[in-house]
């Protein structure tokens, strides 16, 4: 069974919590303890005799008292897909720390209230949801139950956004009418909007293609651990253990060790302790390959007719997360999923506006949570793919030396 990650995002008070609710409530993914208690701490009732929005409003009073939270995750299933949610904070100062969370998304959901339309904050989320290469969005006219139903208003609604998603770049882009409150087209089919003739959002969900898993062109397998138990029985034993992050790899496949570009042949594969013949997207393996290689934790084993890039200096886009702040010079470690390299930031090219997406000069330093363009070089080549091919390979994360800190999220151009 295979996982969708998507993100929600709107503005405060559009509905998301309440969204996420009833998401789990009528997918039947609350346990019966927590529906009691739900029940008893529900002040805002729907038909149900529940408040959705409880389940997952735990934040709030925690960034009440100050503590900092820019994404919480919350997990449910069906017999077809399980689902991974990111719910990111809808107010304006915590927009810029969507990215965190969207950029492991494969498809965003995007929150409009009936009453209120297309606002600033929905171009603010769409203009970052095109800054991240999102594949899928999702439009949810929520609170449909304040206007009537009204068809007119849903296809007002769709035509203006249609405008911003015709500017931004979005191309595959799918409109809900909803009611997160009543549930209206949410799990179960409204007969209030029987003039909407397309699908619930959860069977929506259930049912979208996920681009990233279906990438069988470009194997990629990123070495985690190398196994060598050297005792008597497997005296001879040496494995290469990872996941397999996109593609199939199969027994006799001619491959290539990066960053050495090294060549060789998979001899064996186990998954589970059992030798299998091939794996595949998200399998954790074994990989035993022909030839004795010196081969470490980070290092790539690719296709030999598909290679990523291997450079020590690239482009990159940085939403910069912390108080200090970045400078030209300024050196970090960069954390590219196993692998860690010391790195410096040569040049800082340019500013982007959120808002606008507009490029400005940076005449100063970079603070807290802004985006901007910049050209790195590591202290030996880092093996990668672009964010726009590969969301896994094209991420990665800067680390302060003294502090151990993330100070950066980088998408690597």
């Amino acid at each position: 069974m295979d996982i969708l990650r998507f993100i929600t995002a709107g503005s405060v008070d559009d509905g998301k919590s309440t969204l996420i609710g009833r998401l789990l409530y009528d997918s039947k993914n609350i346990l019966i303890d927590q529906l009691e208690a739900l029940e008893k701490q529900s002040k805002n009732k729907n038909e149900n005799g529940v408040d959705l929005a409880i389940l997952t409003d735990g934040l709030r009073a925690e960034r009440e008292q100050g503590i900092t939270i820019d994404v919480a995750y919350r997990y449910f299933s069906t017999p077809k897909r399980k689902f991974i949610i990111a719910d990111a904070p809808g107010h304006i100062q915590y927009t810029r720390n969507m990215i965190t969370g969207a950029s492991n998304s494969q498809l965003i959901v995007i929150l409009i209230d009936a009453r209120q339309g297309v606002i600033e904050q929905t171009r603010r989320h769409s203009i970052i949801a095109s800054l991240l290469k999102m594949k899928n969005v999702v439009i949810a006219i929520n609170k449909m139950d304040l206007v009537d139903y009204s068809e007119e208003i849903y296809n007002d609604i769709k035509a203006q956004y249609e405008l911003v998603a015709q500017k931004l770049g979005l191309e595959n882009v799918s409109y809900f009418p909803i009611s997160a409150f009543h549930g209206d087209n949410i799990v179960d089919k409204s007969s209030k909007t029987d003039w909407y003739k397309g699908s619930t959002l959860l069977d929506f969900l259930e049912t979208v293609e996920i681009a990233e898993n279906k990438d069988v062109d470009h194997p990629r397998f990123q070495v985690q651990y190398v196994i060598r138990p050297q005792t008597d029985e497997l005296h001879d034993y040496r494995g290469y253990a990872g996941e397999v992050i996109s593609g199939i790899y199969k027994k006799g496949d001619e491959i290539t060790i990066l960053p050495q570009n090294i060549q060789s042949k998979i001899s064996k594969i186990e998954t589970g302790g059992q030798e299998v013949d091939f794996v595949f997207t998200n399998q954790p393996a074994v990989l035993h390959i022909e030839d004795d290689i010196d081969i470490s934790r980070g290092d790539f084993i690719v296709k030999t007719d598909s290679h990523p890039k291997v450079e020590n200096e690239f482009e990159a886009i940085v939403c910069w997360l912390d108080k200090k702040e970045l400078m030209e010079g300024n050196k970090y470690f960069i954390q590219h999923k196993s692998k860690t390299l010391k790195a410096i930031v040569k040049e800082i090219e340019y500013k982007i506006d959120v808002n606008t997406l507009e490029k400005t000069p940076t005449e100063e330093s970079i603070k807290l949570n802004e985006v901007v363009k910049v050209r790195m070089k590591t202290a030996s080549p880092l093996v990668f793919d672009s964010f726009e091919k590969s969301k896994s390979t094209g991420n990665a994360i800067l680390i302060d030396e003294t502090s151990n800190s993330t100070v950066g999220a980088v998408m690597i151009l």
